[in-house]
């Protein structure tokens, strides 16, 4: 595993997948200590690597009325209180230029939306950063087209790049993934796979992206047995009432019995390499 790629977790030793979790968005400082408390106690037990996610805005929202956030800085100090107080790195994703900068004050790792990841400005704005950069695919890019994203990131002077799979789209309303891409992309970069949004169903008449939440064990037990390096999911106490991406979230309450399967997952193929 990578663990080099994020300086924070260069000192744990394991053999497991690293994890990059949390709610969507920052809702305020109670929901996010309260679930970042309940990740770091399964994540410890377990020997996971962890890594905190929440976005400090969201920028990407179908229909105007839609939640974005609570103001910037005070998302993002809530995003460092988090990192002090259990001394886990976080990451959150950017939409502009000028957020590169003011984020990486906060945060460890920067990242990049699927839909931005062939935005070379901002890519290239993140990476001079200094931070790990994670380049989410784009929904409409094969895996082999990400070894371009990576590039942009390394021409910059910065080889702290990785790529999350979060799902292709299949027709207007649905996502598949395939995972004939993880191999090919761990040729470019540490590999992660977003099981969460990997399950969103877009484009509902409604304008609220809808999900398959049910499916989330099976899709990340397959990118375990496909080699992940990481696992990337967002969980929340009251997914039904989460301000955005509710609808394809994992329930907190799960959170325990998926990781300790996945671990276990690992563990028997790390046996068998």
């Amino acid at each position: 595993m990578k663990l080099e790629l994020i300086p924070q977790l260069k000192h744990l030793d394991s053999n497991n997948f690293f994890l990059l979790s949390g709610p969507c968005a920052i809702e305020g400082e109670d929901m996010a200590m309260r679930i970042a408390e309940k990740i770091v106690s399964v994540t410890d037990r377990l020997k996971i690597p962890y890594v905190f996610k929440g976005s400090f805005k969201k920028a990407n929202r179908n229909r105007i009325d839609s939640f974005t956030g609570i103001g910037d800085e005070r998302a993002l100090k809530i995003l460092r209180k988090v990192s002090e107080n259990f001394k886990v790195p976080t990451i959150t994703d950017i939409h502009e230029i000028s957020d590169a900068t003011m984020a990486a004050e906060y945060v460890d790792i920067l990242q990049i939306p699927a839909f931005l990841v062939r935005q070379t400005d901002l890519v290239i704005a993140a990476a001079k950063t200094g931070k790990t950069i994670n380049l989410k695919k784009g929904q409409f890019m094969s895996p082999e087209s990400m070894k371009h994203a990576v590039a942009k990131v390394t021409d910059s002077g910065n080889e702290q790049a990785m790529i999350t799979d979060r799902g292709t789209m299949f027709g207007y309303q649905d996502m598949i993934v395939d995972f004939r891409g993880i191999p090919t992309m761990k040729k470019y970069a540490p590999v992660v796979l977003d099981v969460t949004h990997s399950l969103q169903q877009p484009n509902q008449s409604t304008g609220v992206t809808g999900g398959r939440p049910d499916m989330i064990e099976t899709i990340a037990r397959a990118g375990i047995a496909a080699g992940v390096d990481g696992i990337f999911m967002e969980t929340h106490f009251d997914p039904a009432n989460a301000k955005s991406d509710g609808a394809n979230m994992l329930h907190l309450d799960h959170l325990d019995n998926l990781l300790t399967n996945l671990t276990k997952l690992r563990m028997t193929i790390n046996e068998l390499s």
